[in-house]
């Protein structure tokens, strides 16, 4: 909300306190009702009066379709509590997740194009008001030590691998598949993904790899087995290193596999490439240089990598509901960030891709296997874990849609290195590995 906005809509809830002197009860009552709706006029006005139906705790509504004529907004916003109002108004970013997940807020209709009609109202320039100034100092600042990455990476990816084969496709890769064809399964997009970055990397029989982040390790193990590669892959993440190591296992993949409990400053050893998909947006923007030594230091002459993550167009930090209940200690980062890694250690960058609607076509694949096991989920944890994971879910299908967030793609090897193809035929031609394109 803009800051302007957050001004005015502050001096309204004061003004709210100032009736509750001796003012007679039914004056204050009519009183509340005019200033509930001037706050909601507010909130809709600087959202561009979108197509929605605001329900109070009394029944009352205001429209935000004022200029679609005589058009039913499909969606509608029940607002449980004026309290509820109020926190909204004050920080709808951190108080719109909390309500939500507690059911004072409800969306009734599509929950994820709601959340893209907001993403899209809302400006994507703007001058930066206190909050935000903060918000970019301690940004520019956050760095994740060793305890504090293994503390973020439990609270998220330790929850248990039950939880997350309810909706991942069956080889468990929670990041970004490749939709060649758009109608292709899940489980056909990922292990399209992951033959995509194999060939991004040029891999050759014999090489060694080292990746950082393996999560369930689908990556290493398909390096390993269709490009007959070594890998070592680092992981913090105890519960996803054993059911990698297991799977390896079973397909006898163990001897050109190592999986490690560990983060990227553990890497050891002298590779051939380094990879890394959905592990910087939790490096932390101030350790980017660290990452980038490790990197220098661990690849040969000829070394080349890849890293593969979630982005912004500008500098901006992460929700911050999102932060603190899923991914805490995320930010990720602009093109100008990332360059804190390749620049400092003269990296040359061959390539850059941008597979945002990518990243919009996965997430509604999970949503929808995500729903149809919310039952399951439920009895598991609780109804309000499942609200906060369908938040998350239709959260990020919408930032995707709406451009608010971007999926980068990072190919750079050292300078002065003439091991890079001639054109991209070989990453889009049809057929020409495996037969997973």
């Amino acid at each position: 909300m803009q800051q302007n906005q957050s001004t005015r809509a502050t001096d309204h809830i004061t003004l709210v306190k100032s009736f509750a002197g001796n003012q007679d009860h039914g004056m204050l009552v009519k009183k509340s009702h005019f200033i509930d709706h001037m706050l909601l006029g507010l909130i809709l006005e600087s959202l561009g009066h979108p197509l929605l139906r605001v329900i109070l705790w009394d029944g009352r509504e205001i429209c935000g379709a004022g200029k679609w004529g005589a058009t039913t907004p499909p969606i509608r916003l029940l607002i449980r509590d004026r309290s509820a109002l109020l926190r909204l108004i004050a920080d709808p970013e951190i108080n719109f997740g909390e309500m939500f997940v507690s059911g004072r807020i409800e969306v009734q209709g599509d929950l994820a194009e709601f959340l893209e009609m907001i993403y899209r109202a809302l400006p994507r320039s703007r001058p930066p008001g206190l909050r935000e100034k903060i918000l970019t100092m301690l940004i520019g600042k956050q760095g994740n030590s060793r305890r504090s990455a293994a503390r973020n990476i439990y609270h998220n990816y330790d929850i248990g691998n039950d939880f997350y084969k309810l909706w991942l496709d069956q080889q468990m890769v929670y990041t970004c598949a490749y939709f060649a064809d758009p109608d292709a399964s899940l489980e056909a997009a990922q292990e399209a993904k992951l033959d995509y970055v194999c060939r991004k990397l040029r891999l050759q029989s014999g090489e060694s790899v080292v990746e950082a982040g393996c999560g369930w390790g689908a990556l290493a193990i398909h390096m390993a087995k269709n490009y007959d590669v070594t890998v070592k892959a680092y992981n913090l993440s105890r519960e996803q290193l054993a059911y990698a190591r297991d799977r390896a296992k079973k397909e006898g993949l163990q001897n050109k596999i190592e999986f490690i409990e560990g983060d990227y400053r553990e890497i050891e050893g002298k590779f051939d490439a380094f990879v890394s998909v959905g592990m910087l947006e939790h490096v932390g923007i101030n350790d980017y240089r660290a990452l980038g030594s490790v990197m220098a230091a661990c690849l040969t002459q000829s070394g080349r990598g890849l890293i593969h993550t979630i982005g912004r167009d500008v500098p901006c930090g992460m929700n911050p509901w999102i932060e603190r209940y899923i991914f805490p200690g995320a930010c990720p980062p602009s093109l100008s960030q990332m360059m804190g890694i390749f620049e400092p250690q003269g990296f040359s960058i061959l390539d850059i891709e941008n597979l945002r609607l990518h990243y919009a076509k996965t997430i509604e694949h999970w949503w929808q296997r995500f729903e149809k096991s919310a039952d399951q989920v439920s009895a598991t944890f609780d109804p309000a874990f499942v609200r906060a994971w369908r938040l998350y879910l239709a959260g990020s299908l919408a930032a995707f849609r709406s451009g608010d967030m971007q999926l980068f793609q990072v190919v750079f090897s050292r300078t002065g290195c003439n091991c890079i193809p001639w054109s991209r035929h070989e990453l889009y031609a049809a057929g020409i590995t495996h037969g997973v394109m």
